[in-house]
C-alpha cells in the first residue's frame, strides 16, 4: 500500500511492445550479418568459420561492434566520401577474426572484401524483403527552389505554376 492507501501497481508480467519490436529488429539485423558473412565466407578464400557456433558468433559480435561505432562510420564516412566506412568494416572484421578462435580473416584485403560482400548481402536482402538492416537514426527533407525570388512567400511560388513548367520546388526525402 501507498501513503494514501492505494495498492501499489504490479508490473505486467509481458513485454511491453517495444520490446518485442526490438528483438525482432535484432533478430533480423543478426540474420542478415550471418547471411553476409556464410556467403564473404564462401566466396572470399581468407575468411573461414570452422563450426556454425562460430558463425554465428562472429556475426553477433560484428553486429554489436557495427552497433558500437556505427555513429563514428556516419560521421567519418560522410567526410571521407564513404571510404573510412569500408576501412572501419574491414577493422572490424579483422578484430572479430582474432577475437573469435573459431573464425579467420587472413589479412586487410580480404576483410575489406569481405565487409564489401556483407554490405552488399545486406542491401540486397534488405531490398527483397523489406527488411530493416541498419538503423536510420532519423530523417530529413530538403527542399531546393531554383531562380526564385527569395522575397516572395512559399505559397507565391507554389501558386504561379502557369509562368514555367516548374510545378514546385523539387523535393528529396531521404
Amino acid at each position: 500500500m501507498t501513503d494514501h492507501g492505494e495498492p501499489i501497481p504490479q508490473p505486467d508480467r509481458q513485454p511491453p511492445p517495444d520490446s518485442r519490436a526490438a528483438v525482432k529488429l535484432f533478430a533480423q539485423r543478426w540474420a542478415v550479418t550471418t547471411l553476409g558473412v556464410l556467403v564473404a565466407a564462401n566466396i572470399l578464400r581468407g575468411i573461414a568459420y570452422d563450426t556454425v557456433g562460430g558463425l554465428f558468433v562472429a556475426s553477433l559480435l560484428l553486429g554489436a561492434l557495427n552497433a558500437l561505432f556505427g555513429r563514428i562510420k556516419l560521421v567519418l564516412g560522410c567526410l571521407t566520401l564513404g571510404v573510412f566506412a569500408f576501412v572501419m568494416n574491414a577493422l572490424l572484421l579483422m578484430f572479430v577474426g582474432a577475437l573469435v578462435e573459431t573464425f579467420h580473416v587472413d589479412g586487410f584485403w580480404t576483410a575489406f572484401w569481405g565487409g564489401l560482400v556483407i554490405s552488399l548481402v545486406a542491401l540486397i536482402v534488405a531490398s527483397l524483403t523489406g527488411a530493416q538492416v541498419s538503423p536510420m537514426r532519423g530523417s530529413f527533407r530538403v527542399q531546393a527552389s531554383v531562380n526564385r525570388d527569395p522575397r516572395s512567400s512559399r505559397n507565391d511560388r507554389l501558386n504561379d505554376k502557369d509562368k514555367d513548367d516548374n510545378d514546385g520546388p523539387p523535393i528529396i526525402d531521404v
